[in-house]
């Protein structure tokens, strides 16, 4: 069993803030627990847009406060994320987010990020992997 809070990770490799400086992530779960899957929340700052395409992972997002304008970035259709709101990118749809106020989500990867993740010139997470143990 583990046991973790957020307040454990601040600080620590686990407390990722982007290049961008349009958001920050505490990953609490991670590819290393081996679960099949990654758990984070994730700010993203008001006034500030991000573009994203998970290219190589499935995301599902609760709002838990704030509230922001999601495009996809596809089709150009506009959702707008208030708290108790989720959305599922299960087609690895490209999106923005624009956070009218600071948006505080709770985030779930598959598979799972390791923890050392940044979007890319294209908004895309690379696909990184733990080394096995041996």
């Amino acid at each position: 069993m583990i046991v973790r809070s957020f307040k454990d990770i601040e600080g620590t490799d686990r407390h990722v803030k982007a290049a961008s400086g349009t958001w920050e992530s505490k990953r609490i779960v991670l590819a290393k627990e081996k679960v099949g899957f990654s758990l984070h929340e994730t700010v993203l700052y008001a006034g500030t847009e991000t573009s994203m395409w998970y290219a190589n992972h499935i995301e599902a997002v609760l709002c838990v406060e704030g509230e922001a304008e999601l495009t996809d970035d596809e089709t150009g259709e506009k959702h707008w994320i208030t708290p108790g709101t989720m959305y599922l990118l299960d087609g690895h749809e490209r999106h923005t987010m624009r956070p009218k106020t600071d948006f505080r989500c709770v985030c779930v990867f598959n598979p799972p990020v390791t923890g050392r993740e940044d979007h890319d010139e294209n908004g895309v997470y690379p696909l990184l992997t733990e080394p096995e143990e041996v």
